[in-house]
């Protein structure tokens, strides 16, 4: 059988990045492919009570090195119970973050040494890399407002990271930019400050262009 397709969203706070995946699900979907979405931290039952750990409570709960270790714990049970099966059965993937948030948020922004994480996507991810990666890119000031006007309208307490801090985010936007421009073959930039129809639109576009869904 063929394996499946893995295309992963990427990006700072409040970039709709949750949204878009939604829409290009149904979009697949609508095609009559087999599609799982998923998300990290979280993905699996094991992942999923990760994601409590490392998105709740005091920005300095964890140490950056320490918040590296949590993800990559739940990414390797996320990959095992829930990616690979699905990409070996011919389904695709599609993924609200992986692995290059890691490089951004605790390497680009907090500082991690890129080798300790590096050597951690060695062992953890093997052979499993995304296909495409949708890079959202907005300016930080307005995806830190849209993630603070969501946090309050939905009441949900998942805010550590948006706590950091406006130099941590400006430093986040830039590595993720300099992550996309570092695999141009992989990554798809997509300007998140535009309309939910226009981002919808190089969405597909991005996924039409690279992966050809449908044939």
């Amino acid at each position: 059988m063929t394996r499946g397709r893995f295309i992963t969203f990427e990006g700072g706070e409040g970039a709709g990045k949750s949204t878009q995946v939604r829409r290009l699900v149904a979009h697949l979907r609508d095609l009559g492919l087999d599609v799982v979405a998923t998300r990290e931290p979280g993905g699996s039952p094991g992942a999923e009570a990760i994601r409590d750990l490392v998105l709740k409570g005091e920005a300095d709960r964890w140490s950056p090195a320490t918040e590296t270790l949590l993800m990559y714990g739940a990414r390797r049970d996320h990959i095992e119970r829930t990616i690979l099966p699905a990409l070996a059965r011919g389904a695709w993937v599609v993924c609200d973050r992986f692995a290059d948030s890691t490089r951004a948020y605790q390497g680009g922004a907090g500082g991690v040494d890129p080798a300790f994480i590096a050597a951690l996507e060695t062992h953890v991810l093997a052979d499993v890399r995304p296909d495409l990666t949708l890079v959202f890119d907005l300016p930080v000031d307005v995806g830190l407002a849209r993630a603070e006007a969501f946090a309050a309208s939905a009441g949900h307490a998942e805010t550590r990271f948006e706590s950091k801090g406006l130099a941590f985010h400006e430093r986040l936007r830039a590595a993720f930019l300099a992550i996309a421009a570092s695999e141009p073959s992989r990554c798809a930039v997509v300007d998140a400050a535009q309309s939910i129809e226009a981002v919808e639109f190089q969405v597909r576009e991005a996924v039409s262009a690279r992966l050809a869904p449908g044939g």
